[in-house]
């Protein structure tokens, strides 16, 4: 794997390749953008490219180094990433260690710590003196999604680097040539994660998704045409995908989100459930304040599953609404 197997990131990749051309490599970086665009395979590749013995702004992919690198088993390249949504403390202490020795084989030594913001306060602190002056062979890179969730004494001290969603229509023509999806699927896919290569990569290979997404639109075909009943009787379905809830509110909020875009557009490129024009043209009745106060409902949701609230009632609460 190189740069060359990253979809988008131009302006990130080529700022990294001119910091190596200029000898002007930090020796931190924060990788920070949403969550699956491709954030890790960017600090994969530079990685590699500073690793290799050709040292030149990419990978040669040919000499021991790119190799042992592609096998993972380089031993100057150390990934750390979250176990059980934290990254523990004993981690840290293992990096720290480890930045205390001398390259093994290479003239570098590289950390990668991946979704960075989960370390705890204890994790941070510790990070941040190796940070203040770090050797000059260590290069480290924090990964975060949530970058506000680190301490400012730790941003103030690495290189940011911020990373946007690929485009749309490359996500959906990576998923048709390289995972054979349908073109349908692969248009709704790239326009549902948001040209967030990993989600939807993920979402492809996923087997059960299409059936996810097909019962939760019978569920709300139901719903808006005054099956009350439905509120109840859906209650399985979102019990048995509980762990999908997320998914499943995202799938929501963007068919509801299509019918006011269909009311004000008829058919358009901004829809995302293109593949379910007769659908959504058949649910447009609706009044937009309505629309309005279902998309506030399902936002609503969202927020008291994650404050703990009672799963049960709040799903039910919010179908009763629709």
């Amino acid at each position: 794997m190189d740069f060359n197997d990253i979809i988008g990131h131009n302006r990130a990749i080529d700022a990294l390749k001119t910091s190596i051309q200029n000898d002007s490599i930090s020796h931190s970086y924060l990788f920070q953008g949403e969550e699956g665009i491709g954030k890790k395979m960017v600090a994969y590749a530079f990685s590699k490219t500073l690793l290799c013995k050709e040292q030149g702004q990419e990978p040669c992919n040919i000499c021991s180094s790119c190799k042992k690198f592609d096998s993972g088993n380089h031993p100057d390249f150390f990934f750390i990433q979250p176990e059980r949504g934290q990254i523990r403390v004993d981690e840290i202490d293992g990096l720290i260690e480890e930045i205390a020795t001398f390259p093994f084989e290479s003239k570098r030594k590289i950390f990668v710590i991946d979704d960075s913001h989960l370390m705890n306060l204890t994790s941070k602190n510790k990070l941040l003196k190796t940070l203040e002056e770090p050797p000059k062979y260590v290069n480290i890179i924090l990964i975060s999604s949530n970058p506000d969730s680190l301490l400012p004494t730790i941003t103030s001290r690495v290189q940011r680097l911020k990373f946007h969603p690929a485009d749309i229509h490359r996500v959906s023509e990576l998923l048709v040539d390289r995972y054979d999806i349908s073109q349908d699927k692969a248009d709704f896919i790239g326009g549902f994660t948001n040209g967030s290569i990993g989600k939807a990569v993920k979402l492809s290979m996923d087997d059960g998704f299409d059936s996810r997404r097909d019962e939760l639109m019978k569920i709300i075909e139901s719903l808006v045409s005054g099956d009350r009943t439905k509120a109840f009787s859906a209650m399985d379905f979102f019990n048995k995908n509980k762990e999908n809830i997320d998914e499943i509110l995202d799938l929501m909020l963007y068919w509801f989100r299509d019918i006011v875009i269909y009311k004000e557009m008829g058919e358009s490129s901004l829809i995302v459930n293109r593949d379910k024009l007769e659908n959504l043209s058949i649910q447009s009745h609706m009044e937009f304040r309505k629309i309005n106060d279902i998309i506030e409902k399902i936002d609503e949701t969202r927020f008291n599953i994650k404050r703990n609230i009672n799963y049960q009632l709040s799903i039910e609460t919010m179908l009763l609404n629709i």
